[in-house]
């Protein structure tokens, strides 16, 4: 880490904007009904309902990132967003996330193709870049449990809530996971 501290700068934390928090929580998902929707496709071309379902609820983005004003390097922290609901990895107020958390940035296609600091494991991120979702996304899987099988899930390991903290405390708890595939969700 670099010699001086990281300072969270508004806007760079993102919690799960329009990616779907709660799609799984009430779907039994959109590949079963119409295949591999998200093959070939930009992600501008897809429903409302084919977007919320790419996001595989995993919680990284909920995640509390710090920006160093001198560099813009992109730390990762363990430190979940005050609305994280850090036992299912959801939001626990994803409908008003973006009132009751100022620098909540909503993701949408353009954002998920430029956003530097989304998880290498997220749909959105992939689906941009024209790749294939893992085996173990729901979508592909037909199970949402298979984010936590494979490593992907931040349940069980959020250290804290941001309002549990001070910044210099969040500055402590950086960390490079967040920012990796795991060994159990990488692609035979």
């Amino acid at each position: 880490m670099a010699a001086h501290v990281p300072r969270r700068r508004a806007g760079r934390r993102n919690t799960r904007a329009s990616c779907g928090a709660s799609f799984w929580d009430r779907s039994e998902g959109v590949a079963r009904k119409g295949g591999k929707f998200w093959l070939g496709r930009a992600l501008t071309d897809l429903s409302k309902t084919e977007w919320e379902s790419l996001c595989d609820g995993c919680g990284r983005c909920c995640l509390v990132k710090l920006q160093d004003e001198d560099t813009g390097e992109i730390y990762f922290t363990d430190v979940g967003c005050r609305l994280l609901d850090p036992a299912n990895a959801r939001c626990a107020d994803y409908g008003h996330r973006s009132r009751r958390v100022k620098d909540c940035i909503k993701l949408d296609p353009d954002s998920a193709a430029t956003l530097d600091w989304l998880p290498p494991t997220c749909a959105y991120r992939l689906i941009a870049r024209g790749q294939d979702l893992p085996d173990w996304h729901p979508l592909v899987s037909g199970r949402p449990e298979s984010v936590i099988e494979a490593g992907v899930s931040v349940i069980g390991r959020v250290y804290a809530l941001e309002d549990a903290l001070s910044i210099d405390e969040q500055v402590d708890r950086v960390v490079s996971w967040p920012g990796k595939v795991p060994k159990a969700a990488k692609k035979k």
